[in-house]
């Protein structure tokens, strides 16, 4: 990984301290650094795609450890701001299944407190593509700040915008207002990823591929829907596809959805569709480019899967996973 080069892309949004069960019984905790936004971070630069994470840091305990994890994991450390609130905290507790559920403390938190001029003027003339995503892009003060950012960006047409809503509606406030919110942000972006249940907390009247057509229909060029152990889908511009999650020996689910995220803008990256004039790199994708957008998205969070809390795979592992998985014949 080429450590702290230049940033070809750039995340905003939250850091949580999620605080997971151990294995040595329910009532013991380990804490882990997390937050979607940050995993995705994570997951981006581990496969080698130069990443800065525009970010409030804690000024807790809490917070040195992911000012550690994030600056050991080789992201552009200028992007994050010392604050003097506390971190975002999320209690996970797992189903049977592995799936991960979240009580968040965060009411105080550094995370969406965005101040006047703590967000850059302008990015880098590096800079691809700027994602955002989860919680962030709704809590006030700091939403409409993002909001900003990322309409200025997309008037420039000089980075692609990619969005993951990550809804977690329990912590975004209105749910009609929230809705209007991130249907606002979808139409500001060229690549949307949403779950299956980002979808139903949107369109709750729709099917899913209803659901996914009309996020569409807002303006993306690219629209990736995760369905957890059921795989994944994309379209664009009428042509889609769809791929199944490899068989995993499920641990826990913390962190799936981001390092798809991450291995997705990694792949787009590889492929030069990020960059100046996204709509137009964008163009043209085949139903073949999408199976293997998804394919390589879904083998990194297949392996995700496998490990304990947001633990994302580095580049070798991710080609691992991708050659035991290949067809054969």
């Amino acid at each position: 990984m080429n450590r702290h080069a230049s940033a070809r892309l750039v995340v905003v949004g939250e850091n949580v301290m999620d605080l997971l069960p151990s294995r040595h019984g329910p009532q013991a905790l380990w804490a882990a650094p997390g937050g979607g936004p940050a995993n995705t971070a994570v997951a981006a630069s581990r496969l080698g795609l130069p990443t800065r994470l525009l970010a409030r840091i804690g000024s807790d305990g809490f917070g040195s450890m992911i000012r550690e994890r994030l600056l050991g994991e080789g992201l552009d450390p200028d992007g994050l701001i010392d604050a003097e609130e506390p971190s975002a905290l999320a209690l996970a507790t797992l189903g049977p299944d592995g799936s991960a559920n979240y009580d968040f403390r965060m009411d105080d938190a550094a995370d969406w407190r965005w101040r006047a001029g703590e967000l850059p003027d302008t990015l880098d003339g590096d800079v691809t593509a700027l994602h955002a995503a989860s919680i962030a892009l709704f809590r006030e003060p700091g939403a409409t700040l993002i909001e900003s950012l990322l309409r200025r960006e997309h008037g420039r047409g000089r980075v692609t915008i990619t969005l993951d809503p990550n809804i977690r509606a329990d912590v975004i406030g209105d749910p009609s207002a929230a809705r209007g919110v991130a249907l606002r942000h979808v139409a500001q972006a060229h690549v949307v990823k949403a779950s299956d249940e980002d979808l139903a907390f949107l369109y709750p009247d729709l099917t899913l591929n209803e659901a996914a057509a009309a996020l569409a229909a807002l303006g993306p060029v690219l629209v990736v829907v995760t369905r957890g152990a059921e795989g994944a889908f994309a379209l664009s511009h009428g042509v889609s596809a769809s791929v199944r999650a490899p068989k995993a020996e499920v641990v826990d689910t913390v962190g799936a959805g981001d390092s798809f995220m991450g291995a997705l803008l990694h792949r787009l990256d590889l492929d030069g569709r990020l960059g100046s004039a996204p709509r137009e790199r964008l163009a043209g994708l085949t139903e073949v480019d999408l199976e293997e957008l998804l394919t390589h998205a879904a083998a990194a969070a297949a392996h995700t899967v496998t490990r304990e809390g947001a633990d994302p795979p580095t580049e070798e592992e991710l080609k691992a996973v991708l050659a035991r998985t290949a067809p054969t014949g």
